[in-house]
């Protein structure tokens, strides 16, 4: 019983003490001050009057003059009518980025698939292989390794630069303006190339000749002395025959005759 009563007791004061904040609340919340409601309607809307009037006649005259015409109802409706007007130019914008959007989506689109290698792939391809095979000719040519370096260095230009075409973010009609040059600059390369190859040929050949005509045995001595023989034997048989026989010919002075099936 005791118990009850205690508790019973602790709830009225709580319930009291409540009352009594939830009233002290009140009074200071409707505690009205008219000179600070005045001053704050002033600034919000202009409407009303600052008072107490003495006050600011004395100590705040710039500030009463002009606290109405600067009111922050003035700005907000300012504010206002310059965001409608932004939102026909934000309309605007949105317009103008969703146009570009879909026609950098083509870009893209464009960039992604290489249709200019499909077209002018094979031609590249084959004539990088006639220039491949030229440079292997160097060597069989007369050319030295030094040489076939080079032009290799040439070959693997032309691949960088093929591959870099490939690599590259660009649209296929500029791809293929690419494509076009690369294969003009191989071309020209190649034609360089087989005069190059002509040359070496040319060169050998002619080394060749000169070499075999220098390194040809003088056989003037051998000549020399196989008719030098063929005029001694003469000369016997002359001497020997007398002139008998119908083969050779002879004067009664010993004059030699040459047999001509010695």
């Amino acid at each position: 019983m005791k118990d009850v009563t205690k508790l019973f007791s602790m709830v009225i004061m709580i319930s009291t003490s409540s009352i009594l904040e939830v009233v002290a609340q009140s009074y200071v919340t409707y505690n009205h001050d008219a000179a600070k409601m005045n001053q704050i309607t002033v600034q919000e809307i202009g409407a009303g009057g600052l008072t107490p009037a003495f006050y600011y006649d004395v100590f705040h005259r710039s500030y009463q003059k002009t606290a109405a015409s600067k009111n922050k109802l003035t700005y907000r409706s300012l504010a206002g009518v310059a965001g409608w007007q932004q939102v026909e130019d934000a309309d605007s914008v949105k317009g103008s980025l969703e146009k570009r959007a879909e026609v950098e989506a083509l870009n893209v689109a464009d960039r992604q698939v290489d249709i200019a290698w499909l077209a002018e792939g094979a031609k590249i391809t084959n004539k990088l292989s006639d220039f491949q095979g030229n440079i292997n000719r160097i060597i069989g040519a007369g050319g030295n390794f030094k040489d076939k370096e080079r032009w290799e260095n040439y070959y693997g230009m032309f691949q960088c630069a093929i591959k870099a075409t490939q690599d590259a973010y660009m649209p296929n009609a500029q791809r293929k303006k690419e494509y076009l040059a690369i294969y003009a600059d191989i071309c020209k390369e190649n034609e360089t190339l087989v005069k190059f190859i002509v040359q070496l040929s040319h060169r050998t050949r002619t080394k060749s000749l000169l070499e075999a005509t220098g390194s040809r045995p003088n056989h003037n001595g051998v000549h020399a002395s196989s008719a030098f023989s063929r005029w001694r034997n003469a000369g016997w048989k002359t001497q020997s025959g007398g002139g008998s026989s119908t083969d050779e010919s002879s004067t009664g002075s010993g004059t030699i005759v040459i047999d001509e099936n010695p």
